[in-house]
């Protein structure tokens, strides 16, 4: 019986032992954040870990929408949120490190903390994080369109052709980087989560040139004309705008052009109309249609020059103003421009003008070339590619006598070779570019709706036979009016 007591009283010594720990576990879960202890201006006294942290992340969330104004170019300013730079909570581990304060360390140490906590708040500060590609997306987004480019000194040229100096001015562009690292410095060190404003760095640009570089510019480089006199109003009023803009263009030396940044955007605001154009092997109407007349131009203009071409494209089809491989065409659908470097050691002059339908590009600088030296440029076709039959297309939406007919183009391969002479004597010939236009046979767009089938029949017959004069004749035969039969007396 005395073993069987004492059996009994170690079982129920270990179930009091083990119950006293279950409660010691459960009073420990709930305990509680020591008095006296902070996060920033946040009081933990009384709080478990999870309380403390949904405490100080709402105290974190409401920082997002904390205004922070940002001084970009020209003084202007921008005013974003600190979420809109990515605003978050750093040190996430703050309530467990609040928590084990008088509870970790021996027993002298935690003495100490508890001691001290009676005289003096503990006080743990609120890490913050920003998010650099949201910085660097405000500032691209918000603050660079306040970028101003220096504007060099330029010359403008008067009715009697006299040159005049026009002065140039500063620029001011944001320093991207060092405003990144500049923002997230101050927000992360500084910043006393208040609304605040922040200077970025403006790095300023000198206007390129002066009145003695200009002073040089005193000779005709090169110049050349071409006609648009078959040309509607809308097609004139392209090239006469095109031009415009790009005259008075001055470059100078290494500085690189690019005649669809000059010339863009083809919108009736910036003074274009819709004319013919080509797309895909048809002429159709566009915006700014003609436009390539005008680089073309300017094209050879460059070439007589000897200025360094870096971007050149033929057009799809053979154009009428220059010879084969003479053409330059601009197309943003295509990704196409013509560009041009100025390689020569003094700045050059850009002159454009139209009078009786023909444009002009003069271009002025300081002639270095010796006397006597000739530039020339010749056309070579290598083949000719002719239209065969007509391509014909029914359209069911059309009633039947429309028909809308577009000329061929022939095709053409050709380059182009550039001849210098010196007194008289060819001392060197150069291929400067081979180009390749597409062929395209005369078309038509015929109308086919009908309710009459035998009508029906007969203009897809026509259709068939690929001949558009054939389907002209069984047009006119469709569309006469009946005969008049008068009876007789």
């Amino acid at each position: 019986m005395k073993v069987m007591w004492k059996k009994g009283s170690l079982i129920l010594g270990f179930m009091v032992l083990v119950l006293s720990f279950g409660a010691k576990a459960e009073a420990a879960g709930k305990e509680t954040i020591k008095p006296g202890i902070y996060a920033g201006e946040i009081d933990l006294s009384g709080k478990t870990v999870t309380e403390a942290k949904a405490a100080v992340e709402f105290y974190v969330e409401g920082l997002q929408s904390t205004e922070v104004t940002l001084e970009a170019a020209g003084g202007h300013k921008v005013t974003v949120t600190a979420g809109d730079l990515g605003v978050s909570w750093a040190n996430t581990d703050l309530p467990q490190q609040a928590f084990g304060l008088g509870r970790t360390g021996n027993v002298i140490e935690r003495y100490k903390q508890l001691k001290d906590l009676e005289h003096e708040n503990y006080v743990f500060s609120i890490d913050l994080e920003f998010d650099v590609e949201a910085i660097d997306s405000v500032l691209a987004g918000k603050c660079v369109k306040y970028d101003q480019k220096a504007v060099n000194v330029s010359l403008t040229r008067t009715e009697d052709g006299q040159f005049e100096v026009v002065e140039g001015q500063i620029g001011s562009a944001l320093d991207v980087e060092r405003s990144i690292d500049k923002i997230y410095d101050y927000l992360t060190g500084d910043w006393d989560q208040k609304p605040c404003e922040i200077a970025l760095d403006v790095v300023a640009s000198q206007p390129r040139g002066n009145a003695e570089e200009l002073a040089e510019v005193t000779d005709l480089l090169a110049s050349f004309t071409t006609s648009y006199s078959t040309s509607g109003p809308s097609r004139s009023a392209n090239v006469e705008n095109g031009c415009n803009l790009i005259n008075g263009t001055t470059l100078y030396p290494g500085e690189e052009f690019s005649t669809y940044e000059a010339v863009a955007p083809f919108t009736e605001k910036n003074g274009y109309y819709m004319a013919g154009s080509y797309l895909n092997g048809k002429v159709v109407d566009s915006l700014g249609g003609g436009i390539c007349q005008v680089s073309t131009t300017l094209y050879n203009a460059v070439l007589k020059a000897e200025l360094e071409v870096t971007e050149r494209h033929n057009h799809s089809m053979i154009v009428a103003y220059v010879s084969p491989s003479a053409d330059a065409a601009i197309a943003e659908s295509a990704g196409k421009d013509f560009r041009f470097k100025n390689n020569l050691d003094y700045p050059v002059y850009i002159e454009g003008y139209t009078q009786n339908k023909r444009i002009t590009f003069n271009i002025y600088g300081k002639e270095t070339r010796p006397e006597g030296r000739e530039v020339k440029y010749e056309s070579e076709v290598l083949e000719v590619i002719n239209p065969t039959t007509d391509a014909i297309y029914a359209d069911n939406t059309k009633p039947i006598g429309y028909i809308v007919t577009e000329s061929a183009h022939t095709g053409y391969k050709a380059r182009l070779w550039k001849i210098v002479t010196e007194d008289g004597a060819e001392v060197s010939r150069e291929q400067i570019n081979s180009s390749s236009y597409k062929m395209s046979p005369r078309s038509a767009t015929v109308g086919t709706s009908t309710g009459d089938a035998n009508a029906y029949n007969e203009i897809m017959a026509a259709i068939g036979t690929s001949s558009i004069d054939h389907v002209k004749n069984v047009i006119g035969i469709l569309t006469a009016p009946p005969p008049v039969v008068e009876d007789e007396e």
